[in-house]
């Protein structure tokens, strides 16, 4: 990326934007109409926003709220380098209220600049998945990954007062009943691309419901759980000797790479390489 780049890229997610910048240039007073969540990677900048004025270092979580106006200008000639998601506010409205917000669309964002580590990481894990989530084998993941991050920075850094889960409502019974049902319609088809909303509707579950839920019954969370299905699917397709690339398509990975590299995290070893020791 030159220095003077700003690259927006596709989402699989609606109402989610990403940017990537690594430039010197000062940006003039402006805003959006949306949340926005970045991580400075390199350098520093200064900025005066609506709730104050910002001085924001590599590592530092900077945010800004739907239509405060703000700018933007490097500490020196050197840059900086960031990281942005933008979230329409409907997006973020929805999960407060998953969260049991008493007032959904009281959301705002409290400091334009965060010291925080694991939020940091929690927002690497998020832009990753945005930014590789197009294709429908890993929509699920980037769902995943986008709801806990809005979720975390709804708990821990906006001024929305939370009620308390929903799920408390809910017997454990009826509760790992839906869990269940979960469950079973991965175990089902491993194949089928799946998105949050999807399996948590069918579940009769919200979407943080679901996921607390599921981590819990079974030490996964959903994606990660129909990882290690399709593994196995294709695992036993391997066994059958279908070539590896068609074994990776039916077990429901994007590729024979991706195939690859999940098959490897879990065995050890390559799936060229169990196929020759199996056949």
């Amino acid at each position: 990326m030159s220095r003077a780049d700003v690259v927006m890229y596709r989402c699989a997610v609606a109402g989610v934007q990403a940017t990537a910048a690594d430039t010197a240039r000062t940006f003039a007073r402006h805003s959006h109409d949306t949340f926005g969540v970045g991580l400075v990677l390199r350098g520093a900048q200064r900025s005066a926003s609506g709730r104050g004025p910002v001085q924001a270092r590599a590592g530092d979580i900077i945010t800004v709220n739907p239509g405060e106006v703000h700018d933007g200008s490097p500490f020196d000639d050197r840059g900086r380098a960031w990281r942005m998601l933008y979230l329409e506010p409907a997006l973020v409205y929805d999960v407060a209220s998953e969260l049991g917000a008493t007032m959904p669309s009281s959301v705002e964002l409290e400091q334009p600049v965060l010291q925080d580590a694991a939020f940091a990481v929690r927002f690497e894990r998020g832009f990753s998945a945005a930014t590789s989530g197009v294709a429908a084998s890993n929509r699920l993941a980037c769902d995943e990954a986008l709801f806990m991050l809005i979720a975390e920075f709804v708990r821990r850094h906006t001024t929305v007062r939370l009620r308390g889960s929903s799920q408390g409502q809910a017997s454990a019974d009826t509760a790992n009943a839906c869990i269940r049902r979960a469950k079973a319609r991965i175990d089902d088809d491993p194949c089928q691309p799946l998105t949050l909303e999807s399996l948590a509707a069918d579940a009769g579950l919200s979407r943080f419901q679901l996921l607390r839920g599921f981590a819990r019954d079974t030490g996964l969370p959903p994606h990660a759980y129909l990882i290690q299905r399709r593994i196995a699917l294709a695992r036993r397709l391997i066994e059958q000797g279908l070539p590896l690339a068609e074994a990776a398509a039916g077990a429901g990975f994007a590729d024979q790479s991706h195939m690859t590299r999940a098959f490897s995290r879990a065995f050890g070893i390559t799936p060229a390489q169990y196929a020759g020791a199996v056949r």
